[in-house]
């Protein structure tokens, strides 16, 4: 299932256990090396010292339009135990409002927001939101995985458009060109073998 990153915030998790909700997501911790969410930050009346406030992505069982799945409170953790996810939080990376630019330093936009693959948790595409000139023509733009080549602190670096200006137009048929295909869509053309008969 694909989903908006924005719409995962406030979800709720829910408790097998409990049989209802349990915290509800108020941070998505993103891995910038491979864009893949690792974890949610969460809160709620359960969240104590003893509670870790962090839910690794592995311990959700099921995403649901009902909201996060899992066992039990005892999910949580606390983000300064696990070092994968220490590390990853003193990064304080967040993928919204980075700049997105080409290769060639055209500027694109900023991120606005981006597209979960909830089997993968990898970012499928982010959604960068235009500046003001460029705007009125294309008010935002959807930018695939496949096409981003870096990300750093500041920005996002894809890759340029294939100019198609410098290649050359393709040479026009010859009139005497005849394809080598029947087309099946098209009514055959009787006036044309009656003049061969």
């Amino acid at each position: 299932m694909l989903i908006n990153g924005s719409s995962l915030i406030d979800c709720p998790v829910l408790s097998l256990h409990v049989g209802g909700e349990i915290a509800r997501v108020t941070e998505l911790i993103m891995n910038p090396n491979n864009l893949k969410l690792i974890a949610f930050r969460v809160e709620g009346p359960l969240i104590r010292d003893e509670v870790g406030d962090i839910l690794p992505i592995e311990s959700v069982r099921e995403f649901s339009t009902h909201g996060a799945i899992v066992d039990s409170i005892d999910e949580f953790i606390d983000g300064e135990e696990v070092v994968r996810v220490r590390d990853i939080l003193k990064l304080n990376f967040s993928l919204n409002g980075l700049k997105v630019a080409t290769k060639k330093k055209v500027k694109l936009g900023k991120v606005s927001d981006y597209i979960l693959d909830t089997t993968s948790w990898q970012v499928y595409q982010i959604i960068v939101q235009r500046p003001l000139m460029k705007s009125f023509l294309d008010p935002e733009l959807i930018i695939p995985r496949q096409k981003i080549i870096e990300v750093n602190d500041y920005e996002v670096i894809i890759k340029d458009e294939t100019e198609k200006s410098s290649k050359k137009a393709p040479a026009a048929a010859p009139a005497d060109f005849v394809p080598n295909f029947i087309n099946p869509f098209r009514e055959p053309d009787f006036a044309s073998d009656s003049k061969t008969e």
